[in-house]
């Protein structure tokens, strides 16, 4: 028991004082493992972010686990990874002070480092929307936007709170005059227009965690019967992923009890918008006169 609460008192004497966070960890860098390096690295170069994240958030950005973020925060002489985002909290209001962050206001922090529920919820919905940009390819989304354009028939699935999303994409194409359905439901008529997937139809899969067995199926169908498709999905190794022939990811991070879905209404937003730029000229008649309405 003694030796180890020297060995912690060790540690945390050896934790930064008056040092930067960002100059300790790089003085220390190459004690670390390999997976540790990954979060020193990450921590280093973006200390902005750091100091909003959760452990979780931070392991999945760092491509490791939120275990390793801990065990190396503790490494550092920290008891977990609250009393380290502290430290980089400190730092980064230490950094904007002295002028070295930030130049003007689009480089400043959103809100107070001391954020409520509410700012902690919009900061998240700024960070998935950041990220969706990064990881989605310019490749995936050039072919699903073609995909759209050229397809006859569209069917866009989504069932739960991906309904919403499923009839507010249907309703975007449909401003386009492009010919769209809905799956929402196993109903007698959403099974009805299943069955009329063929190889001149696009299905669309929106899934967030767990897809819906009626997204599966519609997609294996679509591909049994050498239609088109596309996923959407926050999970990038989900069955929905797996079988479609573009996949589209977007971030869903949330500090609340329900997934976030602000990039994904970005990304669906982004899509029709990319459908209709390539021919303004046949679309700007439909959309005029929607605008009068």
């Amino acid at each position: 028991m003694s030796r180890t609460a020297a060995t912690s008192s060790k540690q945390r004497r050896e934790a930064p004082g008056h040092q930067a966070l960002s100059a300790y960890i790089e003085a220390r860098f190459d004690e670390f493992s390999r997976s540790q390096k990954d979060v020193a690295q990450y921590i280093v170069d973006h200390l902005d972010e750091v100091a909003f994240q959760t452990a979780e958030e931070l392991a999945r950005r760092a491509n490791t686990s939120s275990s390793t973020v801990v065990r190396f925060s503790q490494a550092l002489g920290f008891e977990g990874f609250p009393e380290l985002q502290a430290s980089a909290r400190e730092e980064y209001r230490r950094r904007v002070a002295s002028g070295e962050e930030g130049g003007g206001s689009s480089s400043e922090p959103l809100f107070a480092l001391d954020q409520n529920e509410f700012e902690t919820a919009i900061v998240a919905d700024h960070l998935n929307v950041e990220e969706t940009a990064r990881k989605v390819s310019r490749r995936d989304v050039e072919a699903a936007i073609d995909a759209i354009a050229e397809s006859p028939r569209v069917l866009v699935v989504g069932t739960d709170q991906m309904a919403f999303f499923a009839s507010y994409l249907r309703h975007l194409l449909m401003l386009l005059d492009i010919e769209a359905e809905t799956v929402a439901s196993p109903s007698q008529e959403a099974l009805g227009r299943l069955s009329r997937i063929d190889e001149g139809s696009l299905v669309i899969g929106l899934g967030a965690g767990r897809p819906h067995p009626l997204v599966i199926r519609a997609m294996k169908l679509a591909r049994h019967r050498k239609g088109g498709t596309i996923a959407i999905t926050d999970a990038t190794l989900s069955e929905v992923a797996k079988l479609a022939q573009v996949q589209l990811y977007y971030s869903s991070n949330s500090p609340a009890y329900v997934r976030s879905h602000t990039a994904l209404l970005s990304l669906i937003q982004a899509l029709a918008y990319g459908v209709y730029s390539r021919d303004t000229e046949r679309y700007a008649d439909r959309i005029k006169a929607f605008r009068l309405k």
